[in-house]
């Protein structure tokens, strides 16, 4: 086993969200939890990725480095690539598939690289390539410096098992808990969507209420490497503590089919309970009784369903109704357009956070308790 070695893992997210990963790694207690542009790193064995795999909220992939070196040519990469130790991680009767990247480099070639890393693997390790391997071994050549990582987690970590419906332009999982955490959110208050869609806000604010494992349903391609340990695994599944929680979470949306999705979606994640959904405007909007919390919305904007002027008026309607009857409430809103943020005249502070969903520059836009 290699469960004792202690590694450089790398947590893989959308820019400009790395200080909110940050510090939900080092909530999470894991070491030396440094942010980097695109991610986290951290340290830890084996054990620990897992862990990531498991638990963290915000990360897409979860990354561990093999190594690195130095290469100027393609004979070189083959060389190298033929004596690195491909076989401390890999297995014999598990494929593998390669990504190659290549910048700054003198190499240059991403599928000629991914060739010669290729054949590497299948003499050095006796592994198998397929297309479709859920294993995918990650080469990126930057400056002449190959570093090699191996992709732990398989499909993305926003998928989270639990959503099978999902309407357009859907919020992900992974990106809705890190708003959710920008937002001031830790569990300990009601959330409202007051357009919901399949109710990813909602679910996943039920889920980290009721201290629910994001990954605690769905399979990861580290059970597949040479050094997995079913009983330590186990043993970390086990560990989840349910917490009892007065809270309650709230979805609504125009659309009928999008509320059908959510509670489904809803029952599929365990937190039926914990969550109510229902058709409705955003005119008809209220605050349930109860304390204040947080209204989070990921509303329509322009580069995605309609243009500006169109949804002026929505965003007018939203705000004016968050305004008269919301006091004590918190606002988090995500859009690509300050001039439609504008619109709603919140008291949103002056520096949004800006990062990119779906290749789309957004800004999560946060009021104070509304007045």
């Amino acid at each position: 086993m290699m469960t004792e070695n202690i590694l450089e893992i790398f947590l893989v997210t959308v820019p400009g969200l790395e200080a909110t990963l940050l510090a939900e790694a080092q909530q999470k207690g894991f070491a030396g939890a440094k942010a980097i542009t695109g991610g986290v790193t951290v340290r830890g064995g084996w054990p620990d990725v897992w862990r990531a795999n498991l638990e963290l909220r915000g990360p897409s992939h979860v990354l561990v480095r093999l190594g690195s070196f130095k290469v100027q040519h393609l004979a070189k990469l083959d060389k190298r690539s033929r004596g690195f130790p491909w076989a401390d991680t890999l297995r014999t009767d598990r494929p593998v598939r390669v990504d190659v990247t290549c910048k700054k480099s003198r190499i240059y070639h991403d599928k000629a690289a991914a060739e010669r890393i290729e054949k590497a693997i299948r003499s050095a390790a006796g592994t198998e390539i397929s297309k479709d391997a859920d294993i995918c071994i990650k080469a990126r050549i930057f400056d002449d410096i190959c570093t090699i990582s191996v992709d732990t987690s398989g499909e993305p970590l926003h998928k989270r098992g639990h959503k099978e419906a999902v309407n357009k332009a859907p919020m992900r999982e992974n990106l809705a808990a890190l708003l959710l955490r920008e937002c001031g959110f830790d569990g300990s208050e009601p959330v409202i969507d007051p357009m919901c869609g399949s109710g990813t806000f909602v679910i996943e604010a039920a889920e980290i209420a009721a201290g629910l494992y994001p990954g605690r349903s769905r399979a990861f391609a580290f059970e597949d490497l040479k050094s997995f340990d079913k009983v330590i695994w186990n043993d970390l599944k086990k560990k989840t503590i349910q917490n009892n929680t007065s809270c309650r979470f709230y979805g609504f949306d125009r659309d009928a089919g999008a509320i059908k999705m959510s509670c489904a979606n809803a029952k599929r994640a365990g937190v039926s309970n914990l969550t109510s959904f229902g058709a409705q405007p955003i005119s008809d909007l209220a605050p349930p009784e109860g304390p204040a919390g947080l209204v989070i919305i990921n509303p329509p904007y322009g580069a995605r369903i309609g243009d500006v002027g169109r949804l002026r008026a929505l965003y007018t309607t939203l705000g004016s109704t968050l305004l008269s009857r919301f006091t004590g409430w918190r606002v988090g809103l995500a859009t690509n357009s300050p001039e439609l943020a504008k619109a709603t005249k919140l008291p949103f502070g002056k520096k949004p956070l800006s990062f990119s969903h779906g290749g789309i520059s957004v800004k999560l836009f946060k009021t104070p308790p509304l007045r």
